[in-house]
């Protein structure tokens, strides 16, 4: 969906400072005066309610984004051009427990760290040139996650 109209939804729903980050579905805004919070079904339901068409949601405060950041979940990792360093959102903290770090048979794909709704991975693309990792998290926690690159949440940094 065009990021002006998801403004445009967002605005006329009451919510303020909205602003979308490079155009991949990341929406910052401020809570309307007269509201204490906001979960993932309401935004969902305002955005069924606008498209016509169910669109999940996983929606992480300012101050959960900063402690993400401010954790560096990576920074034991080599990054190289080969590899991609992936932040998972979970809408609710995993039911099952799994050995941290856990890597595929291949070595290709690694999950460093599970830290309450957040899943940190790293992708090694010189061993295969697939993002099968993204499959192998929804094996794991479900399809109500959303994954983005580190870089993309390092990006969000300013509005945390």
């Amino acid at each position: 969906m065009p990021m002006v109209q998801l403004k445009q939804v967002f605005s006329k729903a009451g919510f303020t400072h909205i602003t979308t980050v490079l155009n991949s579905g990341n929406i910052i805004f401020e809570l309307p005066e007269n509201m204490d919070g906001v979960s993932d079904i309401d935004l969902e339901k305002i955005l069924m309610a606008a498209f016509e068409f169910p669109i999940p949601v996983v929606c992480v405060s300012a101050s959960a984004l900063a402690d993400l950041i401010h954790m560096n979940p990576f920074k034991n990792e080599i990054l190289t051009k080969n590899t991609r360093w992936y932040v998972t959102f979970l809408k609710k903290k995993p039911v099952k427990k799994m050995a941290e770090p856990w890597v595929s048979a291949d070595g290709s794909f690694r999950i460093i760290q599970i830290k309450n709704t957040f899943v940190f991975s790293v992708l090694n693309l010189e061993v295969t040139q697939t993002s099968r990792g993204m499959e192998m998290l929804e094996q794991f926690f479900g399809k109500d996650i959303t994954t983005r690159n580190w870089n993309t949440v390092e990006k969000l940094k300013p509005y945390c």
